[in-house]
């Protein structure tokens, strides 16, 4: 008698899953937590909140992808870096309420499962959990044959955080008058590739392989450069007592409909571009594909990661505090009430 067929020769290798499950452990134990209680494999993660530390606890969550970044690692068969823009896309956007990331969970989805591949990537969301100092605590791996190409994967995340009631930022304390102070981006971040594609690699058929004198490496490189994660430095600056009005982390959209999102009805925000030091990726991308400024700044970062808003009183204090962990802030802006909406001068 000819033997039934198996899920394997359908596609799916339960064998290859378990061993990718065993190859990814110890990149899941560098970032445990003592309040975790278990380690991975069971149906879901455990993580005991220290009540102690809180006397009217928020819990704050977020979820996002790594967008078509992915197709770059990809073609460079590098895939060690886009966990941490997962990672970075989701503990960013908590941040922005004051909230600090307690735990993550990822999603991997892909068309044949290749145990390195799945280890490849989980060390970046690792490395991207520990400079965000939140656990992984679980996830999936889902071998989609037929619906993703053998070569082709996709990711997604989702953390949650937690902020005490009476820090929880949302910009209701944004006033005209207050300074507006951006933190450098690491490059294009995880937004706008599919343009940075258009233009770079199909109309001026640039390789990823190829160098850039501008850029100082490869565009492959420059284009796998990880989004920054902003958390250790912001949450410092909260502990130290500095009033943060309203903060905003820079995605799709850019400056414009971001920053948007922590300026209360009535209130404008007047932006001097000039201050901003764009890197050269952004200047190339403008270049080649004759993209205007306006459209520029509504799809990338365009330099700026990262905004928080605060009071004249606190600016100087916020600079040193930022200064002292290692970023570079700039005061990029004012808040005004003589306008609605942001504005790029």
């Amino acid at each position: 008698m000819e033997k039934g067929l198996t899920y394997r020769q359908a596609g799916v290798d339960i064998d290859a899953a378990n061993q990718s499950v065993e190859q990814i452990k110890k990149w899941v134990q560098k970032t445990k937590r003592t309040e975790v209680l278990a380690d991975i494999g069971s149906f879901g993660g455990f993580f005991a909140l220290d009540n102690s530390r809180y006397r009217e606890p928020v819990l704050v969550s977020g979820t996002d992808g790594v967008g078509t970044k992915v197709s770059i690692a990809q073609k460079m068969g590098v895939h060690d870096t886009v966990g941490i823009d997962l990672v970075a896309m989701c503990v960013n956007d908590i941040l922005a309420h004051g909230a600090e990331p307690l735990f993550f969970l990822d999603y991997i989805a892909l068309g044949k499962l290749e145990p390195d591949l799945v280890e490849a990537l989980v060390k970046g969301v690792s490395q991207g959990c520990i400079e965000a100092g939140c656990a992984l605590i679980g996830g999936e791996t889902a071998e989609m044959p037929g619906l993703y190409a053998a070569d082709e994967y996709d990711l997604a995340g989702f953390t949650v955080g937690v902020v005490e009631r009476s820090l929880l930022i949302n910009g209701d304390d944004v006033q005209a008058g207050d300074t507006v102070i951006g933190l450098p981006s690491s490059g294009i971040h995880s937004n706008g590739y599919s343009l940075a594609r258009k233009v770079l690699l199909e109309k001026a058929g640039l390789d990823l392989g190829q160098y850039i004198d501008e850029l100082g490496k490869t565009l492959g490189e420059e284009l796998l450069t990880p989004t920054q994660i902003y958390v250790k430095p912001i949450l410092d600056l909260i502990q130290q007592g500095v009033k943060i009005a309203g903060m905003a982390h820079i995605t799709g959209g850019g400056i414009p409909e971001n920053l948007q999102r922590c300026i209360p009805k009535g209130l404008g925000v007047l932006i001097d571009s000039k201050s901003i030091k764009t890197p050269v990726i952004f200047d190339m991308i403008a270049r080649l594909g004759q993209v205007e400024t306006e459209e520029m700044y509504r799809t990338f970062n365009m330099g700026i990661g990262f905004i928080l808003i605060t009071s004249p009183q606190q600016q100087d204090n916020a600079l040193k505090c930022l200064r002292n962990k290692g970023q570079y802030p700039i005061v990029i802006g004012k808040v005004t009430d003589t306008f609605e909406g942001i504005t790029i001068e």
